[in-house]
Formats: structure tokens, sequence, C-alpha cells
């Protein structure tokens, strides 16, 4: 393991891989991470992170590379499958509403014209950058997530709380929380 300070200590490669090159980056196309990153978060409640991105790769596999848009059309035998599948959480009802989730993503890009239009909007197109001393000090929710929270609930989705939202906007890089010892926060300032 290299000897960088990141946020979250000395974890695993693939979880230091995540820190340095994924969280906290901006994410505006919806053809990319966005959906990926919320159909993980909602994977997370209740699990570790770690977790999650061990079975990143089966959840690629099993959710067709987060294509959306094929998501959206799961059927009940499609469903079914998923929950037998070990490569990912079984969960009935997170895997359910994966797919609920799937669509309700393209009525907001509909709505709004794509998803990234809609999420960034809640911030003026520009990423809140905070300056935590300590990692200690960063919340595990705040307005911007309640608020965001409480309109993608309103629409329908579920797994989608404020304290998963908080999270996914640090995941997309709506909100950077690198605290200010961690290498990533210092070569980002120069």
């Amino acid at each position: 393991m290299d000897k960088k300070v990141r946020c979250f200590g000395s974890h695993s490669k693939m979880y230091s891989k995540y820190h340095d090159k994924e969280w906290g980056v901006p994410i505006y196309d919806d053809d990319t991470k966005l959906f990926e990153m919320l159909l993980l978060e909602s994977a997370h409640a209740g699990l570790s992170w770690e977790l999650i991105l061990n079975k990143r790769e089966g959840y690629r596999k099993a959710f067709d590379n987060f294509n959306y848009k094929k998501i959206a059309k799961y059927d009940t035998h499609k469903f079914e499958e998923l929950c037998q599948d070990s490569g990912i959480v079984k969960n009935r009802l997170k895997i359910k509403y994966a797919i609920t989730n799937a669509q309700i993503f393209i009525q907001i890009q509909k709505e709004f014209g794509s998803f990234s239009t809609y999420l960034w909007g809640f911030v003026n197109n520009t990423q809140v950058v905070n300056n935590w001393e300590f990692i200690d000090e960063v919340p595990s929710r705040s307005e911007l997530s309640d608020m965001i929270s409480k309109d993608l609930q309103k629409r329908g989705m579920k797994f989608v709380g404020s304290v998963i939202i908080y999270s996914y906007l640090q995941a997309v890089g709506v909100i950077d929380d690198h605290f200010q010892g961690c290498w990533k926060k210092r070569t980002l300032k120069t």
C-alpha cells in the first residue's frame, strides 16, 4: 500500500482506487455513472461500501452494465433471476426498486432533458466544495441531501433517504468532501 493519506484511512486497493479516481469527481453524463452510482448507493443502504465495491462487477454483469434503459424494462423473470444472483446483494426490495428507480430516472430525464440537469440544478451547476479539517467532521446528510431525497421520494424512488443521497452526491462529485489532510484535496487545489 502506498503512503498517501486518504479520507478513510487504509483500505483495500479497490477502495483506495475508488477514492483516488472516482469519489468527488463531478459527473454530468447520464449514460456514464449517474445511474450506476444511484443503483450502487441504494444497494449500499445498511451495508458497508467496501462490500458493494467488492460486488460492483457482479452488479455490472447482472444489471446489463448499468444500462438504465434496459433495467427499466426488466420483467418478472429477470427480477427472479436477479434475486438468485450471488454476484449482488440478494435483497428483493433493493432489486425491485433498482428497476423502479430506473423507470423514474427516465421520467426525470424526460421532464428536465437529462438526469444530470435535474441533479446539478439543485446546486446551480456548481460543485459544493467543503473544507473539512478532519474526516470526522463530514456529515452523513445535509439540507441539500434532505431536499433531493425528499424530491426523489415524492417522484416514487425508494432507498434514496437523505444519508444515501448524501453518499450519492459525494460519489458523483456534486459534493467534494475530501478533507484538508487528504492527498486528493491537496492535488485539487493546485
